[in-house]
């Protein structure tokens, strides 16, 4: 079965089917690292499933600061929300990190299987629930508690991903600089 379907399988029950007619409304696509799916600027018209590989989400500032707000490995979905829902220019950049596998899933095919398999509209629902409170929770986090915390509570959440993704760019999911984080984590490490 494609992962895809293990995903949504894990929140709603699909016929064979229904299977058939989301995988026939999803494209699977390689990417190289490095490669941006999305721009910000653009009106983001795409839900990625990521197969293999992963993907960040960003934003860079006026100072030509980049801003993680997200990652993506095997299994994860990753979007800009604010934009795919608008329908409006949205704000942040897609990129894959390591080269990747990713079932591309348009915002046109997402409304015709919302139509045609009513589950999907719950399971979608509950991926933005879920989304919703790990945002809230990083918000708090970043509120209440220190980069070494959130940088531990990080490392159990994603231990994966601390090999897969470059240092500064874990550095900037943190909000700390890569020369704080560098002395954070041998500080860690010496512990």
């Amino acid at each position: 079965m494609a992962l895809i379907l293990e995903n949504i399988a894990q929140h709603v029950t699909l016929n064979s089917q229904e299977q058939e007619f989301i995988l026939s409304k999803t494209e699977i696509k390689h990417y190289k690292a490095k490669t941006i799916l999305l721009n910000a600027g653009e009106i983001c018209k795409h839900s990625y499933f990521v197969n293999s590989g992963v993907l960040r989400s960003f934003n860079i500032n006026d100072n030509i600061v980049e801003h993680v707000l997200s990652f993506a490995c095997s299994g994860w979905w990753i979007s800009d929300m604010y934009s795919l829902l608008s329908q409006k220019p949205g704000n942040l950049f897609i990129q894959v990190i390591e080269d990747a596998e990713v079932v591309i899933l348009s915002k046109e095919n997402q409304e015709i299987l919302y139509k045609e398999i009513p589950q999907l509209e719950r399971f979608f629902r509950i991926l933005i629930e879920k989304s919703l409170v790990a945002h809230q929770e990083r918000l708090m986090d970043n509120l209440s508690l220190t980069a070494e915390e959130r940088f531990e509570k990080f490392c159990k959440k994603n231990l994966d991903l601390i090999q897969k993704v470059p240092q500064k760019q874990i550095a900037s999911y943190m909000g700390v600089t890569p020369e704080f984080f560098s002395k954070m984590k041998s500080r860690l490490l010496k512990k």
